[in-house]
């Protein structure tokens, strides 16, 4: 098993930055990305950005591509998200999540374990 906990969010107001944090325990070796996924209040849940957990490879959501930067630590099994240029639209419970091999990396259903999400809002 793998548990995940979220920290870092808060209220900001639109332009503005945050960075969430993730922090990994347990059988982390048997994890082969980690990502972030986010719901909007009456919308379902939706991709954002992932990493592999060996390696550097990230992919992103359209709506946050040059906004948002994913990295992790694997000294702290930390993962981050950084973002900038924060709009009223990105306002959600922002949840981590990591997978084992195989399968896509942007479909929730292929995560094994998640946190239990953080708030994100971005005031105009």
């Amino acid at each position: 098993q793998v548990q995940l906990v979220e920290s870092g969010g808060g209220l900001v107001q639109a332009g503005g930055s945050l960075r969430l944090s993730c922090a990994a325990s347990g059988r982390t070796f048997t994890i082969s990305a980690v990502g972030w996924f986010r719901q909007a209040p009456g919308k379902e849940r939706e991709f954002v950005a992932a990493i592999s957990w060996i390696g550097s490879s990230s992919v992103y959501a359209d709506s946050v591509k040059g906004r948002f930067t994913i990295s992790r630590d694997n000294a702290k099994n930390t993962l981050y998200l950084q973002m900038n240029s924060l709009k009223p639209e990105d306002t959600a419970v922002y949840y981590c999540a990591a997978k084992k091999p195989g399968g896509s990396t942007y479909r929730q259903s292929e995560y094994d374990y998640w946190g239990q999400g953080t708030q994100v809002t971005v005031s105009s």
